[in-house]
């Protein structure tokens, strides 16, 4: 089995979906590189793509659409501005003139070169896509992709395709592997186990400056929720609430750059209330941003990037544990949790409803937190499988099929769960547990498959048909 570093599962993103947004991206991108193996760019006359089963059903809400285009168009979702990411699409649409690959300017008229085909899914998996390149001398290339959550992409013929096969020094496929290793090589935090296999990809001190660097992207994030007011995009008429919840609980305090806020929030009134208010509030702010085609740290996916973020800030802001360490073991920690649920069961709401997402993003925030407040190998792992026995059977619903309701809110549940089963894990025996974090994957991956598509992201179904809303 390929080893999977923490860095995937927890990275740097762009609103508002992993799988519906960053996937098809990532997939645009990849049959440019296709193209340029195969051919080149300058032979390409056409490029028809098209979106089926929950990638078309909930495709406009997610921005799947606007994904398939801006990757076609060379744009890198990593450093695009991502102010200007409508005048673009709108560019695209009233031109009807995309620029493949950054390099040739070719014809696309929306619905026509690209379809959303809401009747139809394919076999291998419900997020899938099909692109197509017609090239001058009338010759076709075809390739089919699959985004299979976070941001992964597969075909029918190679799973990961633009992954290189890695093993590492101790795989960790399992649960139980983390716990052996630790016990052979006689180390009491998971973390240094962590930090051993990452040299697979680079080295301890790079390793570190990644962790450092998502921290700071987190607390970027954070600081734009809880300074922006107003209406979300996409017709649902969500406000905005992270920046008045912020407002509310600072009073009066000014604050210039997010390192005074930051600071401002440190010393702001600690009890019950309050505190739990500003863990909402920092849920909150990300998926918020999220909401809006915002950057964000993907963790493991979109739909759930609010939770790791809430309780790592909450570790730094309201506990003792603020070091630049602690921060760094918080992240391997509930990246590598995050694969375990990758291999063994999935990511992807489309394959498993939202268990899949906050369920498994709550699990890797309970270890994380576990794990810098002194808990034993045993409680970082009980801590996970807490989280993760109270997200069972989560599905996934959005109205209108947009990531806010009632996904927004959710992520501030699956933060508070966090912290909780951090809490029981600390005071438990692990050896006393009757749930092992294997089984409790196990028991998400089988609910997955027993669960109807209705509340697997197609918004057919909960809260998406119980809420009638009208078409703007």
């Amino acid at each position: 089995m390929e080893s999977i570093s923490v860095f995937e599962i927890i990275k740097v993103g762009i609103g508002p979906s992993s799988s519906h947004t960053m996937g098809p991206w990532n997939a645009a991108s990849a049959f440019i590189r296709i193209i340029k193996r195969e051919r080149s760019i300058a032979e390409v006359k056409e490029v028809f793509l098209e979106f089926f089963g929950s990638l078309a059903k909930t495709g406009i809400g997610h921005g799947t659409d606007i994904a398939g285009m801006l990757g076609l168009n060379g744009e890198d979702f990593k450093i695009i501005d991502t102010t200007k990411i409508d005048e673009k699409i709108e560019k695209i649409k009233s031109t009807q003139i995309l620029n493949l690959g950054g390099e040739k300017e070719i014809p696309f008229i929306y619905g026509h070169h690209l379809i959303l085909n809401m009747q139809k899914s394919l076999d291998f998996h419900p997020n899938g896509m099909i692109f197509k390149a017609v090239f001058e001398d009338g010759t076709e290339l075809v390739q089919d992709f699959y985004s299979v959550g976070g941001g992964f992409i597969a075909s029918q013929e190679k799973n990961s395709i633009q992954k290189q096969c890695v093993r590492t020094l101790y795989p960790c496929h399992k649960a139980s592997d983390i716990a052996k290793y630790c016990e052979k090589l006689g180390l009491n935090k998971v973390s240094d186990l962590i930090l051993i296999n990452e040299e697979s990809w680079r080295s301890q001190e790079e390793t570190r400056k990644e962790a450092l660097y998502i921290w700071q992207q987190i607390k970027e994030c954070i600081y734009k929720g809880v300074n922006k007011e107003g209406i979300l995009p996409g017709g649902l008429n969500v406000t905005r609430r992270a920046a008045g919840i912020n407002r509310k609980l600072l009073g009066d305090k000014i604050y210039k750059n997010k390192d005074e806020w930051f600071q401002q929030v440190v010393d702001a009134e600690e009890n019950f209330t309050n505190i739990n208010k500003w863990i909402s509030c920092f849920a909150l702010a990300v998926n918020e941003e999220n909401a809006s085609f915002g950057r964000i740290i993907t963790a493991p996916t979109n739909g759930a990037s609010g939770v790791i973020p809430a309780v790592l800030m909450y570790s730094q802001a309201f506990t003792d544990r603020i070091s630049d360490d602690d921060i760094v073991r918080f992240i391997l920690v509930a990246g590598e949790i995050g694969t375990l649920f990758k291999k063994n069961a999935t990511i992807s709401a489309a394959m498993g409803g939202c268990q899949a997402e906050v369920g498994v993003s709550s699990a890797m925030a309970a270890a994380g937190l576990t794990e810098i407040l002194g808990g034993s190998v045993g409680q970082v792992l009980m801590a996970a499988e807490i989280a993760m026995e109270h997200h069972l059977g989560l599905t996934c619903d959005p109205i209108k099929g947009l990531v806010q309701i009632p996904c927004i809110e959710r992520n501030t549940m699956g933060a508070i769960k966090a912290i909780t089963a951090a809490n029981i894990a600390l005071e438990s025996d692990p050896t006393k547990a009757k749930v092992s974090l294997d089984q409790v994957i196990q028991t998400m991956w089988e609910t997955a498959l027993s669960m109807s598509d209705r509340f697997k992201e197609t918004s057919e179904g909960g809260l998406a048909i119980a809420v009638n809303v009208p078409e703007c």
